[in-house]
């Protein structure tokens, strides 16, 4: 039986080691990096999606091994229960030794005090029950001192400091291990929604599931035992993007009107990036934006139909952007107007190839694809970005400049009327965020007492000199050992003995009141 278990126990120890853990504890670290390198699909799937078609086969590779949801793949997952297990099995027994040694006596003094690290001696003129009151006074409140008397007549004081080093390892530590549970609470009752939101168009939307284009709820917010709060963003009056001179972006801002419930009077407010409106423990945040081009479409029967839809960046530098317009004509009669298209901000023309070279919108160009036929003939749901063309005939391509029209087969026409930006808003709710503050903060006052606080140990014999004519009654002896690092301790224990002796001279003794 013993045989079946030794493995077992090996495995166990070694998983539960401070050094396992301070192993996965880099490793979950490292595994982080992609997670801030690379889009994640949670707080940004077109960005991810631009991503993966412009890498080729190394975005699809890194798709395939979840590096574009990093926190929500399995070997995120394995690595952050294991470092789990780890702390809780290395904390429990650290924890229980810690509280031993605090409430045990400092050890009685070595017979040998010249024989540790540090060591010295000096006489005093005083009797060694005497001074043992003065050297205890002299050491301080720092000290925990305790007084005893040998067998040979040798008073000896056993004094030790530091113990708040181990009290602030184990304070990093657990705060580290209440942090781990909290962001898994969090994760199960977060939430996060996105919806993109043109400048000035009324498309507002509250927060409730069903106005959102994309819906990413933890397992408990998903089974509905949280409520989102009940705000409302109406419109962003306002989208501002500046850009240096080079062509770098400097700052995004979105001016938005809202209302903390749906009957509540509207608000202004400003969402930049890493700077998001915080609303009944909800924060909304700005994480994209693009351009959203404006059409008039003349349909098949004379019909005109005004359209404007966000176009996707595929290109993250020059803002070249592709969307598409849908306008369904009467049912059955295979009459429906589908535009596909590019959006180039700043265009330039090389030959019949049209680009962007700058996200600022300069002379954009707006290039067409026109179809006609059946959008949805299979009736299924549709992405709004793209167009399915395979029950359609097209009837002709065009750039468009703004203002321009371009006429096509029975009776189709597309004039390009402008454009307005849009911005994508993420709505996220992590009810732990708060605690994860006050956990971090203990990690980091741990983390200072770990490193900060020096554990020493002092000794000091009392032996009644065997000099009965000297005027020096008592030969003191003391010994030191620095429990966590030398650091400076030789200059502090040469400095810790000058006080020492200062003090048991005559003029340094201050009659103590019982």
């Amino acid at each position: 039986m013993g045989t079946i278990w030794r493995p077992i126990r090996q495995t166990w120890r070694r998983l539960t080691s401070m050094r396992t853990a301070l192993i996965l504890l880099f490793l979950l670290a490292v595994a982080a990096v992609p997670g801030s390198l690379l889009p994640q699909r949670p707080l940004n799937p077109d960005k991810t999606t631009s991503y993966i078609k412009t890498h080729g086969a190394l975005g699809h590779f890194l798709n395939r091994i979840g590096a574009f949801d990093v926190f929500g793949s399995v070997w995120f997952a394995a690595i952050y229960l294991l470092l789990f297990i780890s702390l809780v099995g290395c904390l429990i027994p650290r924890i229980r030794l810690h509280f031993k040694a605090v409430a045990r006596k400092p050890l009685p003094a070595p017979r040998h005090l010249n024989k540790l690290p540090e060591s010295g001696s000096f006489v005093t003129a005083v009797t060694p029950a005497e001074y043992a009151t003065v050297a205890r006074r002299t050491l301080g409140r720092r000290w925990r001192v305790v007084t005893r008397t040998e067998e040979s007549g040798a008073v000896t004081l056993s004094a030790e400091k530091g113990y708040s080093r181990e009290t602030g390892n184990l304070l990093f530590h657990v705060a580290l291990l209440v942090a781990l549970v909290l962001i898994l609470i969090g994760h199960l009752y977060a939430y996060q929604g996105t919806r993109i939101i043109l400048q000035g168009a009324d498309q507002g939307f509250c927060n409730t599931v069903s106005q959102y284009d994309n819906w990413q709820p933890g397992r408990f917010a998903a089974e509905g035992k949280i409520s989102p709060a009940p705000f409302c963003v109406d419109e962003m009056s306002k989208f501002i993007a500046t850009y240096t001179s080079e062509g770098e972006a400097s700052q995004f801002q979105a001016n938005i009107v809202y209302r903390r419930t749906v009957d509540s009077a509207p608000e202004k407010g400003v969402i930049t990036v890493n700077h998001p409106l915080r609303l009944e423990g909800d924060r909304v945040y700005l994480i994209g934006h693009g351009f959203a081009p404006e059409v008039t479409i003349t349909m098949p029967d004379g019909s005109v139909r005004h359209d404007v839809e966000a176009f996707v960046p595929e290109d993250a530098t020059t803002f070249l952007s592709d969307g598409a317009f849908k306008q369904a004509g009467p049912a059955g009669a295979n009459k429906d107007v589908g535009v596909s298209g590019f959006f180039a901000p700043t265009p330039q023309t090389t030959g019949n190839v049209v680009t962007s070279i700058a996200p600022q919108a300069n002379h954009p160009i707006l290039g067409i694809n026109v179809y006609e036929g059946d959008l949805n003939y299979q009736g299924l749901p549709q992405s709004v970005y793209s167009l399915d063309t395979s029950k359609m005939k097209e009837l002709g391509q065009a750039n468009l400049a703004v203002g321009e029209t371009r006429s096509f087969k029975n009776g189709v026409s597309v004039r390009f009327d402008g454009w307005v930006p849009w911005a994508s808003l993420q709505v996220s709710h992590d009810p732990s965020q708060g605690y994860l503050l006050f956990a971090a903060l203990a990690m980091v006052l741990g983390l200072l007492g770990s490193l900060g606080v020096r554990r020493r140990r002092l000794w000091l014999r009392l032996t009644p000199s065997s000099d009965t004519t000297g005027p020096s009654p008592t030969v003191v002896a003391v010994g030191g050992l620095a429990r966590s690092d030398s650091g400076n301790f030789s200059s502090e224990f040469s400095a810790l003995i000058e006080r020492l002796e200062a003090a048991g001279q005559p003029a340094g003794i201050v009659p103590v009141k019982e």
